[in-house]
């Protein structure tokens, strides 16, 4: 008896630690599309969608330079780079320093909380 009762709470704290696991995730993306409003003059998450600056659907395990219909400066497009969470955060920490001769003009966000944020957000619906 209190084998199953030792085996049932460790399943209820496992569910319950997964569950708010999610919940946290969920939470950045929220905030991320708040921050991502710095974004959306330039991109778009639409495919196929560039403006200003690429569209950013897909983007998480894109290769950088490879949006079709979009010019790239020949920094994005020799840089050889794979869009994931570690290079998007350095990247929009600061995005000249991170990519000299990069064309994009955001000086870039400063606060790591707004990085995870937006990094998230992407993840959830940049795709």
């Amino acid at each position: 008896m209190i084998r199953k009762i030792a085996k049932l709470t460790f399943a209820l704290v496992t569910a319950t630690a997964l569950m708010s696991g999610a919940a946290l995730a969920s939470d950045h993306a929220a905030k991320g599309k708040k921050v991502f409003n710095k974004c959306k003059a330039c991109h778009s998450l639409k495919a196929g969608k560039n403006k200003i600056g690429p569209s950013l659907n897909g983007i998480i395990g894109r290769a950088s330079g490879t949006v079709d219909g979009y010019k790239y400066s020949k920094a994005m497009k020799a840089a050889n780079l794979t869009w994931d969470e570690d290079t998007l955060e350095k990247y929009l920490a600061n995005p000249k320093k991170f990519l000299k001769g990069t064309k994009m003009a955001f000086a870039g966000l400063k606060k790591e909380e707004q990085r995870e944020n937006v990094i998230a957000y992407l993840k959830e619906n940049a795709m």
